[in-house]
């Protein structure tokens, strides 16, 4: 089994999830992309964030698809930070080849994260571009920290089974959809 685990608030869920989602399925040559719905993230202020439930509801109907999957694992975990949880699952499922999903604005910020290094050395990587975020991400200290062992997008398909670390830069989706905007135009 091939997984792809796409983090984050999910606040709100929104179209370009799951296109980052499908076009990491197709790509990637995974069984699935289980979406982990964070409880809060700790990078971020987590005072207006709705309730899990509500987030996890509402990313179920924004995924629609069956090889698209919303959990709410890191809360059942007990975890709080990526690598905690990430590293519960290669423990929990041991035959699962697992690759972490992210969007081209988390690689750019991808070194303030807790343990970012030992993520890297846990599971593959799969960073999904975002319309204005290529050359920020690229330039990032952790796109420098692991330019070595990053992979050519042909390779995209094998990325699941590679020894760790290893990563992808893929190009294909730009959608300008942010859950930071839409909230901002939700509070309007």
């Amino acid at each position: 089994m091939r997984i792809g685990l796409y983090g984050g608030s999910f606040n709100p869920p929104h179209a370009a999830h799951r296109a980052a989602s499908l076009l990491a399925l197709k790509r990637l040559n995974l069984d699935q992309v289980w979406w982990l719905v964070t409880p809060g993230n700790p990078l971020k202020d987590n005072d207006a964030l709705p309730p899990l439930a509500v987030r996890l509801a509402q990313a179920r109907a924004v995924a629609d698809h069956p090889a698209l999957v919303p959990t709410g694992l890191e809360a059942a975990l007990g975890t709080r930070y990526t690598h905690d949880t990430v590293a519960a699952l290669v423990r929990r499922y041991p035959k699962v080849r697992f690759v972490w999903l992210m969007g081209a604005d988390n690689l750019a910020s991808f070194h303030r994260w807790q343990r970012w290094r030992d993520i890297a050395r846990l599971v593959p990587i799969a960073v999904i571009d975002r319309a204005g975020c290529t050359f920020p991400a690229m330039g990032a200290p952790a796109a420098h920290a692991l330019r070595r062992w990053r992979l050519d997008e042909a390779a995209a398909p094998k990325l699941a089974g590679r020894s760790p670390p290893a990563w992808v830069f893929l190009h294909g989706l730009k959608s300008p959809l942010s859950s930071t905007q839409l909230r901002r135009a939700a509070s309007v």
